[in-house]
């Protein structure tokens, strides 16, 4: 290899390494500044961070909404169950009146119906106490 292919060759590697460096530097020159970058990104998840948080808070009004009325609801079933309650007691008392007078007239009461069902069965001591 002679002097002079050795300066070409040179030449060439100074030149590819000069149109990198300008690509290089084009890139970076269109490119925003890091802070501004870093800013963006900022906004970008605190908008989307404010987004999730209202659709949470819609979420949890909404479930406070649905718990008020469930508890709403319950407390009229209480209430239904409280007062039919009351009318068994009532009745069973009543029939217990009957049956007594009925023996008192020397009369037998008809025998209740058998069996008892399944259902009735654990309130029963609650109505022959």
């Amino acid at each position: 290899m002679g002097a002079e292919m050795l300066t070409a060759l040179s030449a060439l590697a100074v030149a590819v390494v000069t149109a990198v460096g300008g690509v290089a530097t084009t890139v970076v020159g269109r490119r925003q500044p890091r802070g501004a970058r870093r800013r963006d990104d900022f906004t970008a998840v605190t908008d989307k961070l404010g987004q999730h948080i209202e659709r949470l808070e819609r979420r949890i009004e909404e479930q406070d909404q649905r718990i008020e009325e469930q508890e709403q609801e319950s407390e009229r079933d209480r209430a239904r169950i409280g007062g039919q309650d009351y009318a068994l007691r009532y009745l069973a008392s009543w029939c217990r009146s009957l049956v007594g007078y009925m023996r008192r007239q020397q009369m037998e009461p008809p025998p209740p119906p058998q069996p008892v069902p399944d259902e009735v069965r654990p309130y029963m001591h609650d109505l022959t106490t």
